[in-house]
This record gives structure tokens, sequence and C-alpha cells, in this order.
């Protein structure tokens, strides 16, 4: 049966190559693509495929998968022309890397759990010649999702605290700090300690096992639905947001919530 399913997935994954020799070779559009061209439309479909999973629409997934690996093929092909890589060298880099960083599934090293594997993981990349821990986040990461994978990292290597407590104490500290610095009204330093809050609150998401940019995203469309369903019925009411006041907009407010 894997063999089976193996073989149909390689034929499919055979026809998406011809597929884009022929586009590269034939469409005018495909033909001037470069890596550079691509990069913003590889981002955007990132995105799509993150806001899919968000709504656990799996069709949608699918979709978004599928284009994404297109442009995987994408790079390849371009790679080739270019004599610098082709898709069967990203393949056997990729398998010899997974290969590498699980010895604990492909060598002799044991582990009791998902935690260690990540430990490792780090610690082979440094035996790899990679200078730090750090240098595998994206620059142009968004700033949440960043702040979330580097400490991450330096969870990996053993540099965080040792419990949930701890690091609540630390975003309670940093907010008396910002406090401090609004009181002052000191605008560089209220930036700073903002920072450090949100800092420290990603942080202790991470020990409560929550993803900060998943809670916020989730967060996003909540609002965006309730306040929707604010419009809708303002509207209905041949009324502006403008001339409502708070009270009834909140009323509104509390009925968008009882119906999710």
């Amino acid at each position: 049966m894997k063999k089976e399913r193996n073989k149909q997935a390689i034929e499919s994954f055979e026809r998406l190559l011809d597929i884009m020799d022929e586009l590269r070779e034939k469409c005018p559009w495909d033909r001037k693509q470069t890596f550079e061209t691509l990069r913003h439309l590889t981002i955007e479909e990132t995105y799509e495929l993150a806001d899919a999973i968000i709504e656990n629409d799996t069709d949608e997934i699918k979709k978004e998968v599928g284009d994404l690996l297109l442009h995987i093929v994408f790079y390849a092909k371009i790679g080739s022309e270019e004599n610098a890589f082709d898709i069967k060298s990203v393949i056997d880099s990729l398998n010899e890397k997974l290969i590498r960083r699980h010895p604990h599934i492909y060598g002799d090293e044991k582990v009791e759990n998902s935690e260690q594997v990540k430990e490792n993981w780090e610690q082979i990349k440094l035996k790899e010649g990679i200078k730090s821990t750090l240098s595998g986040v994206p620059k142009t990461l968004p700033a949440l999702v960043k702040a979330y994978r580097i400490q991450d990292k330096a969870r990996g290597v053993g540099f965080d605290w040792d419990n949930s407590q701890q690091v609540w104490e630390k975003v309670e500290e940093e907010i008396e700090e910002l406090k401090e610095e609004v009181r002052n009204n000191n605008k560089e330093k209220i930036e700073q300690e903002f920072g450090d809050t949100l800092f420290a609150l990603i942080n202790y998401a991470r020990f409560i096992d929550v993803n900060p940019e998943t809670a916020l995203e989730r967060t996003n469309k909540k609002f965006i639905n309730r306040f929707q369903f604010i419009e809708e019925k303002a509207l209905l009411q041949g009324r502006s947001l403008k001339d409502m006041t708070l009270e009834e907009m909140d009323k509104i407010w509390n009925e968008a919530k009882t119906q999710e």
C-alpha cells in the first residue's frame, strides 16, 4: 500500500515538473519570472496558507499547499537554468539534513520527549558550522513571530527560565517599568519598556503552550466579526456608527458575543 501510494505521488510530481518545464518554455509570464519577482508572491502564498489554517479550511489548506509547492518547483527550475541547483539537489539536501538531525531515528541517540529532539536539533546545527543559534531566524519575520522564534531557539541550548511563574513575574516587572515611564512621559523609554513587556508576554505564552501569533490573529478575527456585526446593525437602523454612543455600540457588541 505504501509503495503504491509513493509511486502515485512520484508520478504526479513528475507531471508537475513536466508542466513547469512547459510553462517556463511557452508562457510569457512564467518565462520572465526570477527569484526576486517570485519572492513577494511566495510570501503572499504563505500568508494565505496561514489564513486557511486559522480558519481550519482543509480544502483551502490543500490548495495553498499546492501553490507553495509550485513555488518550490519554480525556484528549482530557475536554479537549474542558472546551474546553481535543481529539484534533485534540493530534495537530496533536505533528505540528508533530516537524517543528520534525527540521530534518535537514524542513529544510536536516545530521547525521551520532543523537547530533547529540539535541543539536539539546535546542537547539531552548531556542529554543522552555524555560528549562532539565532542565525536561522529570518530578519524579515514579523516582529511578534520573530520574538517567539528567538526565544524558542535560545531555549534549545538551555537559555531559558525554569518555570512559568518566573516568566509571569518578569511580565509584571516589565509592566511596572512601563507604567513608570508613562508617568514620566518619557517617549523613548515608553517604547523601549512597551517592547520589553511584549517580549516578556510572548515568552510567557511559550511557557503556557500558546502560540502568540495564532492567539492574536484569532483575536483580530473575533474583533473584526464583532465590529462588522455592529456596522450591520447600525445599517439596518439607518444610522452611522459616528452617531451612536459607545454604550449603544457596546450593547450590540455584547449581542455579537452571544451569537458566537
